[in-house]
C-alpha cells in the first residue's frame, strides 16, 4: 500500500524510530513485532495519524501500543560491579494526565522523572516512578523508589540534592568569601561528569512523546521507560 510504513525501506526507520536499522532490527527480533512503539513515541503523532501510516486501525494501533509499551519497557538493573558510578537528576515531562501531573517551574503540568545513568557507559540504568512535576529532586529521589535501586552505590547529582548523601558540589559556607582551590577544582570535575546526564535527557527528548505526553495512567512512566532502553540500543549499538 503506498504511504505505509514499513520496515522493508530502511530510510523510515530512522525518522520514525530513533535508531538505525541494525538496532531495529535486533529490536524487532527481541521483540518479534512491528515498531509501531517506537514510532509512536518518537513522531508523538495522534493514533489516528499512526494508524494511517501503518496501514491499519485506529482501535489496532491502540491495541499494539498497550500491548508492546510494557515489553519495551527498561528493566532496572538491580547490581552494580564494585566501582561503579551512577548520575541521577530529574526531568520534567510534560503531560495531560491531571490526576498525576501538576504545575512545574516550566509553568506546564508536569511529572517529575528521576532518571540514573552510568557514569562510565553513559547508559541509563534505572528510571522512578513519575512524581509530581512540583515535587522537587531531593524529595523525589526517595518518592521515586530510585534511591532504593541503587542501595550503596557511589552516586552523584546537582546541588538540588542536597541533604540525600549523594555527592554533590561544594558550597561556600556563610561568610565564606571563596571555596579552597582544591574544592573549586573538584566542583569543576563534578560538573564535567554530571553533564552526561544533561546529554542524555537531550537525546532522549528527540522523542517528541516526552515533550507533550497525551498518555494516560502507566502510559507516560511506560514511555519514558520505553525511550531508555531505545537510547541504551541506539548508544550501544
Amino acid at each position: 500500500m503506498a504511504g505505509v510504513i514499513t520496515a522493508s525501506q530502511p530510510s523510515w526507520i530512522g525518522p520514525f524510530t530513533g535508531l538505525s536499522p541494525r538496532c531495529f532490527g535486533k529490536l524487532v527480533t527481541a521483540l518479534r513485532r512491528e515498531g509501531a512503539d517506537a514510532a509512536y513515541w518518537r513522531t508523538n503523532l495522534t493514533l489516528r495519524q499512526l494508524a494511517q501510516l501503518f496501514g491499519i486501525s485506529k482501535s489496532a494501533a491502540d491495541r499494539i501500543i498497550n500491548r508492546l509499551a510494557p515489553l519495551l519497557a527498561l528493566r532496572s538493573r538491580r547490581r552494580f560491579r564494585k566501582g561503579t558510578v551512577l548520575i541521577v537528576d530529574g526531568t520534567l515531562v510534560p503531560t495531560r494526565d491531571y490526576a498525576m501531573a501538576e504545575q512545574s517551574k516550566n509553568y506546564r503540568y508536569s511529572t517529575n522523572h528521576q532518571v540514573l545513568i552510568d557514569a562510565d557507559t553513559r547508559l541509563v540504568v534505572a528510571v522512578g516512578r513519575p512524581l509530581p512535576g512540583n515535587r522537587n529532586d531531593c524529595r523525589a529521589w526517595e518518592l521515586s523508589g530510585a534511591k532504593a535501586i541503587v542501595g550503596n552505590t557511589t552516586v552523584i547529582a546537582d546541588g538540588g540534592y542536597r541533604g540525600t548523601g549523594l555527592v554533590i558540589p561544594h558550597r561556600r559556607e556563610p561568610g565564606q568569601a571563596e571555596l579552597p582551590a582544591w574544592k573549586e577544582e573538584h566542583n569543576r570535575s563534578h560538573r564535567k561528569v554530571r553533564a552526561r546526564v544533561e546529554h542524555t535527557f537531550a537525546r532522549t527528548k528527540s522523542w517528541k512523546i516526552l515533550r507533550d505526553c497525551r498518555l494516560k495512567g502507566d502510559g507516560v512512566h511506560h514511555a519514558i521507560l520505553g525511550i531508555a532502553h531505545l537510547h541504551n540500543l541506539a548508544l550501544a549499538g
